[in-house]
Parts: C-alpha cells; sequence; structure tokens
C-alpha cells in the first residue's frame, strides 16, 4: 500500500510532466545544459507567477539544473540569489518612508512583506518540486560550505536556515525506534552518519541496536523519509559508566532491561549538513527520556556519557604558566601517541590534566560567554548538569587526539531540567555536581575557575 507521502509525491511528479508539456520544456539532464546563467533566468521564471503545473515543472527544472552545476557555477548561482533576489530596493524605500510618516498597522505590515528578500519566495517554490526539500537541503549544504570562504553569503545561508526551521519544526518531526528491522537503506545511513563512535560494518551495528539493553531512535521528517536527521544511542546499564570501551565491548555481558537503573545517553548524531543550525537535540533527549520511562519505569538515572572534543585543542593554546616546568612537560606529552602505553605515565598526568579539565568547562568561554565545549553547549542548554568527568574514558585513536581521553557524564535530573535550562540561557549559568565543586575547592593548583553555578 502506498503511503500519502508517496501518493503526494506521484501527484507532484504527474502535475510536474503535464507542465513540462505546456511550457516545452527539455529534460534539463543530458549534454548541452546551460549553465548559471541560464539557471539564474530559469529562477526568474520559477517567479513570474505561472500557472501551477508549469510552476512546479520550471521548479523541478532549477533544481535539476542546480545538481548539474560544479562548484565555480555554484558560486554564482548563490551570488545571483544574493544580489539579483533580495528585497526590491525602491520599493522598500518608499514604504519605509512611508511607515516613518505614518507609522500605521497597515504601513508596518507592507514594509515587513517589501522587506522580506525575493529569494525566500523563490526557495518556497523551489519546494514544491517533487524531491524539493530534500534538494533545496542538499543545496543550504553546499551553501555552508561556500559561507566559509565567502562571507557575504551569509544573508542568503540566513533566509535557508529560516525556512528550513519552519519546515523542520518539531511539530513536523516522527520519532522512530531504529533496530535490526529498520530498512536496510536506513540502517546503511547509521553506519554513515555515526560522528561520535565509528561503526565499521553491520555486524557492528548490529551489537548496537539489536540486545535488550540496547535502544537507538532518530527523528525523521515526512519529506525525507528515508533520512534520519539526527539519531541517538541508548545503553541500558546499572549504574552511571566512566568509560565507553565496556559500553562498545561485543563480548560484554548484557542487563536485564528490566532491572536497569540507568538510561546513557553514548552518542548523538547530527545527519544533514544543511540542517546545520537547526537543533533537533533537545526534543529528542526529553522524547526518548519520556518513552523509555514508559517502556521501563524502573529507571531512575538519565545521563550522558560524552566526548570532550576541543580539550586537546584548548590546551595547545591555554596559559599554562601557573604549573611547574614538569607539569608543563607531562602535558606536553599528550602530543606523543603511546603516552597511554608508557608505565605509571597515565596516573601520574591525572593529577595535571584533571584540575585543567575543570578550568576548560567552567572558565574557558566564547565571546558570548557561552563555553567553548560544544557538547557542554548542547547538553547544559538542555538543563543537564555537568556531574563527573572521567579521566581516560575514551582512548581509542580519536578519544586522545581530541579530548586527551577524557570524557564527561551530563546528568538530566527530570525536576531540574526547566531550572537548569533557564540558568543557562539567562545567566550562563553552569549547573554542576556537589563531587565537582568540592574537586574545584580542593583544587589549590590550577587558576580560580569562574562562577561554578549552584
Amino acid at each position: 500500500m502506498s503511503t500519502p507521502s508517496a501518493l503526494f509525491s506521484d501527484l507532484l511528479t504527474s502535475i510536474t510532466e503535464r507542465g513540462r508539456s505546456l511550457i516545452g520544456l527539455k529534460s534539463a539532464v543530458g549534454d548541452g545544459m546551460p549553465q548559471a546563467a541560464s539557471l539564474i533566468e530559469r529562477c526568474e521564471a520559477v517567479l513570474s507567477g505561472r500557472g501551477e503545473a508549469s510552476g512546479t515543472a520550471l521548479a523541478t527544472e532549477v533544481i535539476l539544473r542546480y545538481g548539474a552545476l560544479d562548484a565555480v557555477d555554484r558560486l554564482t548561482f548563490f551570488k545571483a540569489l544574493l544580489h539579483r533576489f533580495g528585497p526590491d530596493q525602491d520599493k522598500l524605500a518608499r514604504i519605509a518612508k512611508a511607515w516613518l510618516a505614518e507609522k500605521s498597522d497597515a504601513v508596518a505590515a507592507d514594509l515587513h512583506f517589501t522587506s522580506e528578500p525575493r529569494r525566500q519566495e523563490l526557495l518556497r517554490r523551489l519546494n514544491r518540486a517533487p524531491g524539493g526539500t530534500r534538494a533545496l537541503v542538499a543545496m543550504r549544504a553546499d551553501l555552508v560550505a561556500t559561507v566559509k570562504t565567502d562571507k557575504d553569503l551569509a544573508a542568503v545561508d540566513r533566509d535557508f536556515a529560516h525556512l528550513l526551521a519552519s519546515w523542520f519544526n518539531r511539530g513536523f518531526l516522527v520519532l522512530r525506534r531504529i533496530d535490526w528491522s529498520t530498512p536496510a537503506i536506513v540502517l546503511e545511513k547509521i553506519i554513515r552518519y555515526e560522528a561520535v563512535h565509528e561503526i565499521s560494518d553491520f555486524p557492528s551495528l548490529r551489537l548496537r541496536i539489536d540486545p535488550p539493553d540496547r535502544r537507538c531512535y532518530g527523528f525523521f521528517h515526512p519529506a525525507l523519509i528515508d533520512e534520519p536527521l539526527i539519531f541517538v544511542e541508548v545503553a541500558l546499564t546499572d549504574a552511571m559508566p566512566g568509560a565507553i570501551g565496556p559500553l562498545l565491548d561485543g563480548e560484554r555481558k548484557a542487563v536485564s532491561p528490566d532491572k536497569a537503573k540507568t538510561a546513557v545517553f553514548y552518542s548523538i548524531s547530527n545527519c544533514q549538513k544543511g540542517l546545520a543550525g537547526i537543533s533537533f537535540g533537545n526534543f529528542l533527549i526529553k522524547q526518548v527520556v519520556e518513552d523509555l520511562r514508559r517502556e521501563f519505569p524502573k529507571l531512575e538515572t538519565f545521563v550522558t556519557l560524552s566526548p570532550v572534543p576541543g580539550f586537546s585543542r584548548w590546551l595547545k593554546s591555554a596559559n599554562l604558566a601557573h604549573l611547574s616546568v614538569e607539569d608543563r612537560q607531562l602535558v606536553a606529552k599528550l602530543e606523543h601517541k603511546t603516552w597511554i602505553d608508557e608505565p605509571g605515565l597515565p596516573e601520574r598526568m591525572k593529577r595535571v590534566i584533571e584540575p585543567l579539565a575543570l578550568t576548560y568547562f567552567l572558565a574557558a568561554k566564547r565571546d558570548d560567554g557561552r563555553p567553548v565545549d560544544p557538547v557542554a553547549n548542547f547538553h547544559l542548554g538542555n538543563g543537564a548538569r555537568l556531574e563527573r568527568i572521567n579521566w581516560l574514558g575514551d582512548i581509542s585513536a580519536k578519544g586522545l587526539r581530541d579530548g586527551a581521553g577524557l570524557m564527561v557524564n551530563y546528568l538530566y535530573n527530570l525536576d531540574d531540567i526547566e531550572k537548569n535550562h533557564e540558568a543557562f540561557a539567562n545567566n550562563a549559568e553552569i549547573v554542576v555536581s556537589n563531587a565537582l565543586k568540592k574537586l574545584v575547592k580542593a583544587d589549590a593548583r590550577g587558576r580560580p575557575a569562574e562562577a561554578v553555578g549552584r
């Protein structure tokens, strides 16, 4: 039986084909396809107000032609979106002048609609084509990469992000459990998109999602049925873990789910580069917590086991003048790939690295006053508490390279989530566990951290 989404897609395809015949369009695929200049003219035609069938056909043509552009022509296209498809400057100036004179609600409404760049309406119309949403997400992925070297295009990116945030708001997202019965096309993408702890093949994936004490959930969108937007991997355990190795060990002894006390979120991966900056994780974690509580009423603790991806980079630029020469030499040994195997060295380094990690989490800030660590920003912003720092929590090559082997537990105390979220959102206050507060007070060697929080 066809799904409603598939039926709608078939209808759009039928409309498109009729529209192509009406306006005499030839396929955009094949030799001799016009490049960026012709594509831009097609975009003008999309905005010209043609009927539904011809408009859908033109939108499809634009999407197909865009897919054949090389990097140079894509840049030309994005530049045209910036300069040629912005607001009508003359009309905007007239209405702005009228508002300054009159300041009525009617003129304010005119000002609002006139200030909208034409490219936003163009993107809305392109979205009507079969597969339009998927194509625009891919287009925005190209744009995100281009903005890194051409900051002028940030205005175009804001328009993409504005519309995509509306089309991918929580009301449209569907939470699905991913298990071994999930279609292979989705399972292949879980392997490909896993961004925290690499999954090498299908047998490795099965160890993550098939055992009774393992769960995996993802958000999906009706326009991208087989494309996960974000997914989280969960382990059901007896207690809060401090290392990732035992969780991923294929020979581990499984925990009976009905006896588990702790749910561990050990990997969260965003899948679509074209949806960068559009947050799904906060909704995902909260909904997964509710689903797990219903399935396993005995669960008491919801906690992460998170990487610290920016710690090694921060250490390289940190002012370590307050450390002794011997301790600075120990920190320098992190550059040597074999330090983890030197007898007694990891124990000696722990004494130096743990206080530096406290400073990193509590005092290292971005320009906006938020923590420099992206994972910390995510979980603290969702209302979690910085619970525990785990030395040698991840001794994989990636874990040692990026985070000096550190991992962190963020605790989601269901009674405090909203209060913690407000403290972080309004005052950048980092809520930490009592155990970490004691470590801060006991650390007479390290520099004082900024306000520790409650």
